[in-house]
């Protein structure tokens, strides 16, 4: 029996077709992932079924075990036994797990809150999901993944049956990952269904029993795991085929650039306590040096020291083309050909009211100053050169860079960077959040960037990606430089021993 149907969907913007005749149907009991690059449709689908867009303002019918509903609203999609886990957290940090979970719905006695009958069902809801936790702690002072297994307990206390899950891991660790998934099979074996919603193909196919693949608004097909392969899943995605989706590396032995030895970094509030420690390597001309670790092992930290936008205290010496280096500031570091792209692109690394022209060029206006004027002719031409180059999908270079899709923002700032000519090119998590089609174009970027020459230090949590793109990876666990390990040489299990700590190096 199906637990969800959508037949003939149809939802139309002034200037443009979002879905097209779009049927998705769902087994009860099952998890069935939807896929799609960023503009597929799968947002406004999901909008749909859970009532921010109303009746009437698309075409198609939605069923709910078999009965027709039209909902109004998200309250109507709600009362039918529709959740959805946002990829942003709903939570409020200063209230207790309890008062979240019954936020809006709290059990009443004479018309008073009855906080003691509150704590009893919010216990038996973390106990369902096989959680440890207090009831009464803040929110705010739980983990990102306890976070979201809250979520979960609050949508099925309001007996939603139907969880539809957007993004769910982009902000976990491994561990949080496997204990999420260990929890979703779990509620399917009791009956409780699930729409997920994922750029991350390895979980699908681990996770998933169907999965359904959107493109350009129309379904491209569906089938159950395991009768397609991730390949097959891909070039579905993007409608045409991708090939390898990293590019060939071919090492070259480039001389060095960067040098840090024994370099530390102090936390900014807590006075000699280092989050970084005495930590060395070399980077070469041309070379991708992968760094690989957990959250919080101290990449972030070890590498916004080295670009002088830490606030804490450094030690060490930086040492670049053989000459010693202090950066005291961005600034300084990207005048001297050292550029950062941060993890969180829109809180450090775009202006996101400002069009995709300022955004890549903001960072090398000094060079297009001419008489103290910036020349608007020759920084119009070389945004959009740039923008050719980062294949960025857009309508205009003078569009606001907040109408773009993650993967294009990002490559966006990729741009941006590179518009300084930059000696070494440091990237933090460039990958996370975009869809497969940009990741690829991203990885194929990184590749014709080594090839020209430019140094490139990868961060990421992503194992596949790091071992895919890197000629060398170094791993970091608490702070520290625990293994090393040449191309070819990697795999997921021997990072990841090294990460809990049987350190290798070569």
């Amino acid at each position: 029996m199906h637990a969800l149907e959508m037949e003939g969907i149809t939802k139309e913007f002034p200037g443009t077709r979002a879905l097209d005749g779009v049927s998705f149907a769902v087994r009860k009991g099952t998890i069935h992932a939807l896929l799609g690059e960023n503009g597929a449709g799968k947002s406004t689908l999901m909008k749909i079924l859970s009532g921010v867009y109303p009746a009437g303002s698309y075409e198609g019918r939605i069923r709910i075990n078999g009965e027709e509903k039209r909902f109004r609203n998200p309250r109507d999609a709600e009362a039918a036994g529709i959740a959805v886990i946002h990829q942003e957290l709903s939570l409020v940090g200063e209230m207790t797990v309890s008062e979240n979970i019954f936020l809006g719905d709290e059990p009443r006695r004479w018309g008073v809150i009855d906080r003691e009958e509150m704590h009893v069902q919010a216990k038996k809801w973390l106990d369902f999901l096989g959680l440890d936790l207090d009831p009464e702690a803040k929110v705010g002072s739980l983990g990102i993944g306890q976070q979201q297994l809250v979520e979960i307990a609050k949508a099925l206390s309001k007996k939603s049956d139907i969880l539809i899950l957007d993004e769910p891991t982009s902000a976990l660790a491994d561990e949080e990952v496997r204990r999420l998934t260990g929890i979703l099979k779990d509620l399917s074996g009791k009956g409780v269904t699930c729409v997920y919603i994922s750029h991350k193909l390895n979980e699908v196919m681990d996770l998933a029993d169907a999965v359904t693949v959107l493109r350009d608004g129309k379904v491209a097909g569906t089938s159950l795991i395991g009768e397609w392969t991730e390949d097959k899943i891909i070039s579905m995605m993007v409608g045409r085929k991708l090939g390898a989706l990293y590019p060939g590396r071919k090492r070259g032995a480039g001389e060095t650039v960067l040098e840090v030895r024994n370099y530390s970094v102090y936390h900014p509030a807590r006075r000699g306590k280092k989050v970084v420690h005495d930590v060395s390597f070399s980077l070469r001309k041309g070379e991708v040096l992968g760094f690989a670790g957990l959250v919080g092992a101290g990449r972030t930290e070890l590498f916004a020291g080295i670009f002088g936008a830490h606030e804490g205290r450094t030690e060490g010496t930086v040492l670049l083309e053989g000459r010693e280096i202090t950066l005291r500031h961005p600034g300084e570091a990207i005048r001297r050909g050292i550029v950062y792209l941060p993890e969180d692109r829109k809180r450090y690394g775009l202006f996101l009211g400002m069009d995709i022209k300022k955004n890549l060029t903001m960072a090398s206006l000094d060079r297009l100053v001419k008489w103290g004027i910036v020349d608007e002719e020759r920084e119009l031409r070389e945004a959009e050169e740039q923008a050719a180059r980062m294949r960025v999908k857009m309508a205009d270079i003078e569009m606001r860079i907040r109408g773009l899709s993650g993967g294009n923002q990002q490559k966006v700032l990729l741009g941006k960077s590179l518009m300084t000519r930059p000696k070494v090119l440091i990237l933090d998590e460039p990958t996370r959040g975009v869809d497969i089609g940009a990741k690829a174009d991203i990885y194929q970027i990184i590749g014709e960037l080594s090839r020209e020459g430019v140094a490139v230090v990868l961060i990421s949590s992503d194992l596949p990606e790091v071992i895919g793109m890197s000629d060398r990876i170094l791993v970091m666990a608490g702070g520290r430089l625990v293994g090393e390990f040449e191309q070819g040489e990697a795999t997921e299990e021997k990072i990841m021993a090294c990460v809990t700590g049987g350190g290798a190096f070569a």
